[in-house]
């Protein structure tokens, strides 16, 4: 009987708990990222920088997870010759792929058409997982409130205008497609591999690869103050270790579909803790928040609703 039983994380309770875990993680890197620009004087639109800057935070991510894991089950975790295949295949869509992209095009395109092309990757996963798991109506409408939310909240702040350039949108989109990819990647290698151990390896692989582009490319990194510089990308590893970490649980014991509609999440606890941090999103009401929370919520609940027998 024992055996049967479901892992916490499988439960409701610890999906919800688990995932709402990651997306505060990932939400407050959102800020984090900005904090440490000004904090490694990397000006707005220094790539090579900011690609450097990436690549030191996902590969301390990395030796973070390999040697803290290594301590907790006391053994050193070191991959088999059949975890190389997924670790770098993970890696080139997980950190090197969606990232380069990424760190690229946010710098050419607005903060408003990268949150709500970011938050696409919920919509992608559920339809690349489509495969695997039956595509039905809850899902599809699940994620249209989802990503209804997400738009309002960034349009209701937004001070731009919603543009798309091959090099910055384009590239934002390029980085989402990435990043949904390597959701359904991680959700196939984890039932078969340590989650924990991928992500680790894939962490430093891809880290020191964008460390690598990042100063080939030029890239310097001049801290203000060392000690908050310092403390600010240990704690942005530590976002990327423990969440990506957990997730990958999370995927290996549920259905993507069930895990990934928790992503629409992630911009709103980034649009929470930007104007918490960084006193922004001062155009944005109270009111817009909570419709849009609301909208998110209702996506996530229509999308893990029981089936009835």
């Amino acid at each position: 009987i024992m055996e049967s039983r479901k892992p916490y994380l499988a439960t409701l309770p610890g999906l919800i708990l688990g995932c709402l875990v990651c997306c505060a993680l990932w939400g407050s890197a959102f800020p984090c990222i900005k904090i440490g620009y000004a904090l490694f004087g990397i000006p707005a639109h220094d790539s090579a920088s900011q690609l450097l800057f990436a690549g030191l935070r996902f590969t301390l991510a990395g030796a973070l997870v390999i040697v803290g894991m290594s301590a907790a089950q006391r053994r050193p975790l070191i991959p088999q010759a059949r975890d190389i295949k997924p670790i770098f295949i993970l890696s080139l869509f997980q950190t090197i792929g969606q990232y380069f992209f990424f760190y690229l095009g946010l710098s050419r395109a607005s903060a408003m058409s990268s949150s709500i092309i970011e938050a696409s990757a919920n919509f992608l996963a559920i339809l690349f997982a489509a495969r695997t798991e039956k595509l039905n109506t809850a899902k599809v409408l699940g994620c249209a409130l989802g990503f209804a939310g997400v738009a309002l909240v960034n349009l209701s702040g937004a001070d731009g205008t919603f543009g798309f350039r091959l090099d910055g949108e384009g590239f934002i989109l390029a980085s989402t497609v990435a990043g949904a990819l390597s959701t359904c990647l991680i959700g196939i290698f984890s039932r078969e591999h340590d989650g924990v151990l991928l992500a680790g390896w894939q962490f430093l692989v891809g880290g020191l690869v964008l460390t690598a582009i990042g100063f080939l490319m030029g890239g310097a990194l001049s801290p203000t103050a060392i000690a908050p510089a310092i403390a600010l990308i240990i704690y942005m590893a530590l976002i990327s270790a423990v969440a990506y970490s957990l997730w990958s649980r999370l995927l290996a014991v549920n259905p993507v579909s069930r895990v990934s509609v928790f992503g629409f999440m992630n911009p709103v606890f980034g649009v929470l803790l930007s104007a918490l941090l960084l006193g922004e999103g001062a155009g944005t009401s109270p009111v817009t928040v909570i419709v849009a929370l609301l909208l998110v919520c209702g996506g996530i609940i229509i999308v893990n609703k029981p089936k009835k027998a």
